[in-house]
């Protein structure tokens, strides 16, 4: 729950309810909170241990750590808060949040509306995996409203939602597509994770059930894997007890406990990976190598204007198209970069690069994309680093 104990709780600031909103209680006087590193709760009646379980699985009383955990509670405490939702619910990873939100909606035979720039696993998830339990899937651009709705069928259950898209970072127009869905019961899911709660909240704009990657930037130190989903009570009550209990998606008290650890700073962090990425974009903007750079905060973003209505603020995740295309020569200014790593993921301190080839349906051939995370380092040393990389291009 995002609601507070003690008096005046609902007017504190954001960085001061991520320090104390669930530890207005100290344990033993630790300004740290310990770590409930058990798999089981007893109880001294079979009464209080029975009326436990009929209790909702989400928070307290806790009698088993696949359902809930006090350590873990805490951390869905300070993100349900973010998100502005009734509850949150932690699994292992991101994909195991996605998959356990999307599979609450599916059953055979439905349908289910995807964007083809959508990240890769869980295009795979729905539109390979599900296949064999006869779910059926349409990719559409995501852009154009229009064309989602005219995508829906009469045995469509779920929208699924993501933006801006991977790779490309298209954004999507969430009131105007939740609107149409909520007029037709169609559910939607969302991958919230490049925004985090800080920059959008997309509950407040129509959408059903919010999921992250907390393995990112809610993690920040690239040392845990977790994933949260975010909604009603009644949704993560029922996920819980279905999706996340008997596919085992548990998420351990000592990753919770490094995932609060990450939530205290996550503001201070975001604001550090926005100002560098925004000064990394424009400069790599300009270059005569570079054709495009897709990065929502540039002036010259296509969508502009969808963005300044929709978010608070942007990320340190973008990418660009190189003039001269070809997979040796984007493959070799990855290897000459110093500073960045070559790795898939993104959110933590280090900056990272991926090359990626995009296969859009509006683009005539596909097209390699080099996305670029900028993490804590200086701006300056992450642009000489770039800009030396650069001339394989020449």
């Amino acid at each position: 729950m995002n609601d507070c104990s003690h008096p005046g709780a609902h007017d504190l600031g954001t960085y001061t309810q991520l320090t104390h909103l669930g530890e207005e209680e100290s344990i033993m006087g630790a300004v740290v909170q310990p770590i409930f590193q058990n798999s089981l709760f007893t109880f001294e009646t079979a009464a209080e241990l029975l009326h436990a379980l009929e209790q909702a699985p989400v928070g307290p009383p806790h009698h088993y750590s696949r359902i809930s955990n006090p350590t873990v509670d805490l951390a869905e405490k300070k993100i349900a808060f973010l998100e502005g939702t009734e509850a949150c619910k932690l699994t292992g990873c991101g994909m195991g949040a996605i998959t356990s939100a999307v599979m609450h909606f599916l059953k055979s035979g439905c349908h289910v509306v995807i964007s083809d720039t959508a990240y890769p696993p869980v295009r795979s998830l729905l539109n390979g995996f599900m296949a064999r339990f006869n779910v059926s899937v349409t990719l559409v651009s995501g852009t154009c409203v229009d064309e989602i709705e005219a995508a829906i069928r009469p045995e469509t259950t779920l929208i699924y939602l993501e933006t801006p898209t991977s790779g490309l970072f298209r954004l999507m127009d969430i009131p105007a597509i939740t609107k149409i869905a909520r007029a037709r019961g169609i559910a939607t899911v969302i991958d919230n994770t490049y925004n985090t709660p800080l920059h959008f909240n997309p509950t407040a704009h129509g959408v059903d059930v919010v999921c992250h990657s907390a393995t990112k930037y809610m993690g920040g130190h690239s040392d845990i894997t977790a994933g949260a989903i975010c909604g009603t009570r009644e949704q993560i009550n029922a996920i819980t007890m279905a999706e996340v209990n008997l596919l085992g998606n548990a998420l351990h008290p000592f990753t919770a406990w490094l995932l609060t650890r990450g939530l205290r700073t996550l503001p201070l962090r975001l604001k550090r990976h926005e100002a560098t990425a925004n000064e990394v974009a424009a400069w790599l903007e300009v270059q005569p190598n570079v054709e495009r750079v897709h990065h929502v905060s540039l002036p010259s973003f296509p969508q502009r204007e969808l963005y300044l209505q929709q978010f608070r603020g942007s990320g340190g995740l973008f990418s660009f198209e190189p003039k001269h295309q070809s997979r040796e020569k984007v493959l070799a200014f990855c290897d000459a970069l110093q500073l960045f790593g070559r790795g898939i993921s993104w959110g933590g301190h280090e900056s990272l690069v991926v090359p990626l080839l995009c296969h859009p349906a509006d683009y005539a051939e596909p097209t390699w994309v080099i996305r670029l995370f900028t993490g804590l380092e200086d701006p300056i040393d992450l642009i000489r680093d770039i800009s030396a990389a650069l001339a394989v291009f020449d």
